[in-house]
């Protein structure tokens, strides 16, 4: 089969394409599947003890340190529960540090002498388990030869029951720690920064007359954008079935400058996709709340409300997980690469942010008069003040080889880490800088002019889609997240410097109380400092503005632009301490994560480089030189006959060929020379050199693509990719 023809057929199946009928049980209703897989508390309340479930209660709601002693309880009603589901099997499911979700399989079933079995899982099953921790990224945490590491019972995130045609699992959220009891996962960090986060906030509240606060956590809320490819087309393209983006691809001739893909009618299959999709997100208690076609062609996003970060963190992981399983059962492949088409909008993750309790709700509701509300002041001035003093360290939370192809680039924040208040909050800080807050800007009224329409609230400032932290009304929107990455890095250090910053202004105002100052003048006093020692990090302007990067470096601001400029901040010494002094990481740990992002990116360079060799010498060239054979016989053919022969397109298709094999050549040398290096200096050396050698090697293939004649080239194009689904 020609090349061409390669691509014609999957063109053909994908007409010819039958969405799979979504099977409704009769009646059933939305509110009735939610949660359903899910050994939540209402299905504790009803199956444990009532000393049982009180325990376990405080422990979820209040961080009450766990009973040992209700374990064995716990464990035979969620045994008996999933039974009922028809799960077969039990799994410790956790979070390495490779980004993705881990687990290993269990039977229930335990084999008696008479040839028969009965189903057993106690407590110590429950609350302990035992994978090997050698063979998941470490940072030299672990030797080769120490292979033992322990997942612990996380019941701060409730097991579920995974469903699949060859068998349902229990699956149990666990951390994942070594022999020594450090982290070697992204849960354990997540709840030590929570727990570090609490003390300081609830510190705080009490000096604003909260006697006895509820336990207060952090919230997230993140959007998950992700692309859509038809899996005929999916399987065609070896980059992105190794790589998870698109190596080479010339542009396409309509992309998103007409906006019409953004909000647009959802496609047919894609909307089936996404019903089916939530209906599982729903049956694991995943509040998926709102869809839509994202601004690029073919690309989509999903948002779920809010939940308590540690919970939100396995969600997302598990949203990942069911897309990618669900897409597939619609023929379709679910992209979540930061970047996999070049020239169109990159997808992220904006992490929504806030901190709270049930109590009094969120901590970030500034109320119709912010500069009145001077506890809200506070919290958002902990913002100011850990944002600006610990850039660094969020840039490196996201910092990724896939996510620097997206930071700068379309509908992405730049590297640069600013803070955007808007209009009113802005215009707040800026009295108090000046010596006190008097008055707040109101919301305005939008006069839409028809009289049927009534007039409609105007918010008393804009949002600014360019800036990576943005407030946005009650909440924190750290955007700068990539879509294929764990929202729990960048909750980490949220909840880090979180604790920092209100550790601070906790001392701060306990010292000036105790000395007799008046709270209201203590308070304003703090304010005053923070905004003074810590506004340049707030800028309400254009963020992909030429000349924000010279204002930046002004104000004093990091422009960290790619992972290898990022993720030293992991071990300067200023993280070293902060996360040190607050029992989330120890050093060794930081260390830890250092040398992992260092492997991981040149582990991802090291890919691409070998995809590029291979796809262009076995792929492109071939193609391109077969096309210029053809003109060569051409020309040839017209000489000998006699007719003066036009040998512009043959020229035209010779010069990329020229540059293709000098990329080749150079591509080559660059990742030889790359192995004589080591650490940081080896992934300076592939950014500087085997990316750009990739590069080069991609202008002369896609500037091919534009030349060689179609029913030569393999490859599904964008226009294919993106537009046909």
């Amino acid at each position: 089969m020609s090349a061409n023809k390669v691509r014609q057929q999957a063109i053909s199946d994908v007409e010819s394409y039958v969405p799979p009928a979504i099977s409704f049980d009769p009646g059933e209703e939305p509110g009735e599947i939610f949660g359903a897989n899910v050994f939540s508390v209402s299905v504790m309340q009803k199956r444990l003890p009532k000393s049982v479930y009180k325990s376990v209660l405080a422990t979820i709601e209040k961080s009450t340190p766990l009973d040992p002693d209700v374990a064995d309880a716990v464990a035979s009603a969620m045994k008996d529960w999933a039974l009922e589901k028809g799960a077969t099997h039990y799994a410790h499911v956790f979070y390495p540090l490779t980004g993705l979700t881990a687990e290993k399989h269990d039977s229930f079933l335990d084999p008696v002498g008479d040839g028969t079995a009965f189903a057993s899982f106690s407590g110590k099953t429950l609350v302990q388990g035992e994978p090997d921790a050698s063979s998941f990224p470490n940072g030299g945490l672990r030797n080769t030869f120490e292979a033992r590491g322990y997942t612990g019972w996380d019941v701060m995130s409730p097991a579920y029951v995974l469903e699949n045609p060859n068998g349902n699992t229990l699956c149990i959220p666990t951390v994942f720690i070594s022999m020594t009891g450090e982290a070697l996962d992204h849960k354990t960090p997540v709840l030590r920064s929570q727990q570090a986060m609490a003390v300081h906030a609830e510190r705080v509240l009490k000096l604003f007359g909260h006697a006895d606060p509820e336990h207060v956590v952090s919230y997230c809320g993140p959007e998950q954008e992700y692309f859509l490819v038809d899996s005929h087309f999916f399987l065609a393209r070896p980059d992105l079935i190794n790589a998870g983006r698109t190596l080479f691809g010339a542009k396409p001739p309509k992309g998103q400058e007409f906006d019409d893909h953004y909000f647009g009618a959802i496609p047919e299959r894609v909307l089936g996709f996404m019903m089916d999709t939530e209906r599982e997100l729903f049956k694991l208690g995943i509040p998926a709340k709102t869809r839509h076609n994202e601004v690029a062609p073919g690309q989509f996003e999903i948002a779920p409300m809010f939940e308590r970060a540690n919970e939100a963190s396995d969600h997302q992981q598990l949203l990942m997980t069911t897309f990618k399983s669900v897409a597939r059962k619609h023929g379709m492949e679910c992209l979540f690469h930061e970047k996999p088409f070049a020239g169109v909008n990159g997808s992220g993750k904006h992490v929504n942010f806030s901190l709270g309790n049930s109590e009094l709700g969120s901590l970030l509701v500034p109320g119709d008069n912010p500069h009145d509300n001077a506890q809200f002041l506070v919290f958002c001035a902990a913002v100011i003040r850990s944002v600006h003093k610990y850039g660094g360290l969020l840039r490196s939370s996201v910092a990724s080889a896939s996510n620097d192809h997206r930071l700068g680039a379309n509908e992405a924040p730049p590297a640069i880490i600013s803070i955007f208040l808007g209009d009113q909050l802005a215009d707040v800080f800026d009295q108090i800088a000046k010596g006190g807050a008097t008055r707040s800007k109101e919301k305005g009224t939008l006069t839409i002019g028809v009289d049927t329409l009534p007039n409609l609230t105007k918010d008393p400032g804009d949002r600014n889609r360019t800036s990576p932290f943005a407030f946005t009304g009650n909440r924190f929107e750290f955007r700068a997240p990539g879509s294929l990455q764990t929202v729990a890095a960048p909750m980490v250090v949220i909840n880090t410097i979180m604790a920092e910053a209100l550790d601070y202004c906790a001392t701060i105002l306990e010292t000036a109380v105790a000395d007799g100052t008046d709270f209201n003048e203590a308070v304003q006093s703090l304010l005053t400092t923070i905004i003074s020692d810590h506004g340049a990090v707030i800028f309400n302007g254009n963020g992909y503005s030429e000349e924000w990067p010279i204002e930046a470096e002004q104000r004093g601001l990091k422009n960290l632009r790619t992972t290898v400029d990022a993720l030293p901040e992991l071990i300067s010494d200023e993280a070293i301490e902060l996360f040190s002094k607050y029992a989330v990481f120890s050093e060794r740990e930081m260390h830890s994560r250092y040398e992992i992002g260092i492997e991981q990116y040149l582990l991802t360079v090291g890919v691409e480089a070998n995809l590029t060799l291979e796809i262009a010498n076995t792929i492109v060239l071939p193609s391109a030189i077969r096309y210029q054979t053809e003109l060569a016989t051409n020309v040839a053919a017209l000489t000998a006959a006699g007719v003066e022969a036009d040998v512009s397109t043959l020229r035209a298709v010779t010069a990329p060929i020229g540059a293709l094999k000098a990329g080749l050549a150079d591509l080559t040398s660059a990742v030889d020379k790359l192995h004589d290096l080591s650490g940081i200096e080896e992934a300076a050396f592939a950014r500087d050199n085997v990316l750009p050698a990739m590069a080069s090697i991609r202008a002369a293939a896609d500037e091919l693509e534009g030349l060689v004649a179609d029913d030569l080239w393999s490859l599904p194009t964008y226009q294919e990719m993106l537009y046909i689904l």
